[in-house]
């Protein structure tokens, strides 16, 4: 009897991957589906179980994000300024419509039926994908932002909006004809990507500057008192601060706790009501250009990609693994309190 070799200790490596950078993927809420999109024009639809590429849409320039609509469907923001719906099945696009800039940032809203997107134009969009063919007929509203758009996050009703000048707003998807909150980041650099927390109580959002803030909405004193601000993705050479940016956040959809993707090549995991990080993986080819967990934790998907940080350099190939979670590594561990004295 043969054995099995164990798995990669990065996971395992899909086979057809982009030949350009990755600029984001996303699980699906139904499969193991995974959607990609990269700077090589395309957003690839992969089954991340079986590592086959099920479908690949071409663009007419390099794609800035891409989400699901259903397992059937999804969407995609490129830089030629469209956002486009795919229809998996028929291996189809067709424009939904169109912003004034590159569209760096989309998000499916299952509460409120509608595709929310964020441009460099400095204005977000919402679109309904139900409405009649013809983009006038599709597009719900245009929502005039500070700054142009870095990234968007769902929970709920709730929208949270960061931009460039470090600027956060937080939207009720019920009412957009203003921002619920209009807050700016805690964090003194550019703010790389924005997260709600699964039970809808906070986000939290990274900088280039090896930061994660934790945030809360409520805006009592006693919650706002709970928010902070850690350091991660750092390392100490010859006594000085090496700083990576914090590309991308995933939370663990079971257990709550996130992992960080950073510039040094590294995902972490933490326990953020415990402040405490519960693992790290061993080091990535190069920079962790998007993460995402599988819709029941079990898997966790890694764009190892570099994100020209560093100027144009050679670099590791792109690439996405996918790896098994093991629960010692999301799990939060119970506190340990010292026995009173008798």
């Amino acid at each position: 009897m043969t054995a099995i070799p164990p798995p990669p200790p990065a996971g395992r490596e899909l086979s057809n991957p982009p030949s350009d950078g990755i600029s984001n993927l996303r699980f699906s809420n139904h499969s193991d589906h995974l959607l990609v999109s990269s700077w090589d024009k395309t957003v690839r639809l992969y089954d991340a179980s079986a590592n086959v590429l099920r479908g690949e849409f071409v663009h007419g320039g390099p794609v800035l994000d891409c989400c699901f609509h259903d397992d059937s469907s999804g969407f995609s923001a490129s830089v030629d300024n469209t956002v486009r719906r795919l229809v998996f099945n028929h291996n189809k696009e067709d424009i939904l419509g169109k912003h004034d800039a590159p569209v760096r940032c989309v998000e499916y809203s299952y509460a409120a039926g509608q595709l929310i997107t964020g441009s460099w134009d400095k204005t977000l969009k919402c679109w309904d994908p139900r409405g009649a063919s013809g983009q006038e007929h599709t597009l719900v509203g245009t929502y005039p932002q500070p700054e142009r758009v870095y990234s968007l996050s769902l929970v709920g009703n709730r929208l949270v909006v960061a931009t460039a000048g470090r600027h956060v707003n937080v939207y009720d998807l019920r009412n957009m004809s203003q921002p619920e909150q209009r807050r700016e980041s805690s964090l003194k650099y550019q703010t790389r990507c924005v997260r709600c927390y699964p039970n809808g109580t906070g986000y939290a959002l990274s900088s280039v500057e090896g930061r994660v803030a934790m945030e809360f909405f409520d805006p009592s004193e006693a919650s706002q008192a709970k928010k902070y601000a850690f350091k991660c993705h750092r390392k100490s050479e010859a006594g000085r601060d090496i700083v990576y940016p914090v590309n991308a956040i995933a939370f663990h959809p079971i257990y709550g706790t996130f992992a960080t993707g950073g510039c040094d090549g590294y995902v972490n995991v933490w326990d953020g009501n415990n402040k405490k990080r519960l693992y790290q993986y061993s080091k990535y080819p190069t920079s962790i250009a998007a993460l995402s967990f599988s819709r029941d934790g079990r898997l966790l998907a890694v764009a190892s990609s570099y994100t020209f940080e560093e100027g144009d350099k050679p670099h590791e190939p792109d690439a996405i693994y996918v790896r098994s979670v093991n629960e010692i590594e999301v799990k939060p561990k119970p506190k340990v309190y010292p026995n009173p004295p008798t």
